[in-house]
């Protein structure tokens, strides 16, 4: 076993280090795109003006430092320090994180806003960087809670019906949509409650509380019982989709991730029976001879699969199902955090550095 982790040790800081020329911008916002041979690197060609992706340079956060623990070399740290720097500098339109930035000029792109993809991860490594460092991390914990503030104050809105949801923001218009990614902000919450500002803990657990049930919903109110890419408030509709292109359904672990949390945190049995139901649709709807499949339209009665398995089927959402339905000593959230692809990373304990000069 040791001698597999020196293995794994040693690609793991190779891999960091041919990583490290994607920070060579004038900002130290990494480009999207590297050769590794030649170290050049870009950015996607649609992203607005050029810009890097917030879920993309947002989500360094939790690996990097890991890397800097495992290697003793502090540049992997430092360098994701420098895109919180960068972010704490600009100007945020009304408290919020746009989706683009430029890693040339260190200026926002187009101001949209989501908590879904392009922006979702971001928020969730503020947060478990300020848990993966054993609580030390002020700095990523306060830009986790402002965001949290801005987010309820701007894109939190309840439906008629009663369904609280987070809209999408573009240039200070809200679109009542909201993705299947962002329903891992329910799971997200709640796992912030605990160090939430000024006796806020219960309030936390409410919002994870009330997104958790709209995503239930979404996959309630389709024929499969498994939820929509996206739905919408507008229209007279509430947690549907209207439109052909949001109705596939690709195996994605989000809302079940939510579950897992909400369980964990609360022990209310309405998050298992949540799970279990979308265990027998996964079985009835999604199974298949050599897998698992996506689905083309939930809110059909009859199973037009796409024939792909995505990776974070296995990596995600059954292991989450897994947890969902273990004991809470099965990768304990004071020991574990999950990064956004539900590797666990363990929390560094601040005795752990201690233990470890020791053992040298």
């Amino acid at each position: 076993f040791l001698l597999n982790f020196q293995v794994f040790r040693k690609k793991a800081v190779e891999l960091g280090e041919k990583l490290l020329p994607a920070f060579n911008t004038p900002t130290g916002i990494p480009w999207a795109l590297l050769n590794i041979k030649s170290g050049i690197g870009r950015n996607w060609p649609w992203a607005s003006g050029g810009s890097s992706i917030l879920a993309e340079f947002g989500t360094l956060h939790l690996e990097f430092v890991h890397l800097s623990h495992l290697s003793g070399n502090p540049v992997f740290a430092e360098k994701v320090m420098n895109i919180r720097k960068v972010l704490n500098r600009l100007d945020k339109p009304e408290g919020l994180y746009p989706n683009y930035l430029n890693p040339s000029s260190g200026q926002w792109g187009q101001h949209h806003v989501s908590i879904g993809g392009l922006g979702d991860s971001f928020y969730e490594y503020l947060l478990k960087a300020w848990l993966m460092s054993d609580k030390t991390d002020e700095e990523g914990k306060k830009m986790y809670y402002d965001a949290v503030q801005a987010i309820e104050t701007h894109l939190i809105r309840k439906s008629s019906g009663g369904l609280m949801y987070i809209a999408e923001w573009k240039g200070g218009l809200l679109e009542h949509k909201m993705g299947h990614l962002t329903c891992f902000a329910g799971g997200m919450f709640a796992l912030g409650a605990d160090g939430a500002p000024k006796d806020k803990t219960g309030h936390h657990i409410e919002l994870g509380a009330e997104i958790a049930r709209t995503c239930h919903e979404s996959y309630d109110r389709t024929s499969m019982k498994l939820g929509p890419e996206a739905f919408r408030f507008d229209g007279g509709v509430e947690a549907i989709a209207t439109r052909q292109n949001e109705k596939y359904y690709i195996l994605r672990p989000e809302v079940i991730e939510t579950y897992m949390y909400m369980w964990r945190l609360t022990h209310d049995p309405k998050y298992r029976q949540w799970g279990w139901e979308a265990v027998e649709a996964l079985e009835k709807h999604c199974r298949v001879d050599g897998g698992y499949s996506g689905i083309r339209d939930v809110y059909n009665n009859h199973e037009s699969h796409d024939d792909v398995q995505q990776s974070f089927f296995l990596s995600e959402t059954l292991k989450y199902l897994y947890l969902l339905f273990s004991e809470d000593d099965l990768l304990p959230f004071e020991h574990w955090v999950f990064n956004t692809e539900a590797h666990p990373l363990p929390v560094l304990h601040k005795e752990d550095g201690n233990k470890e000069e020791n053992q040298k």
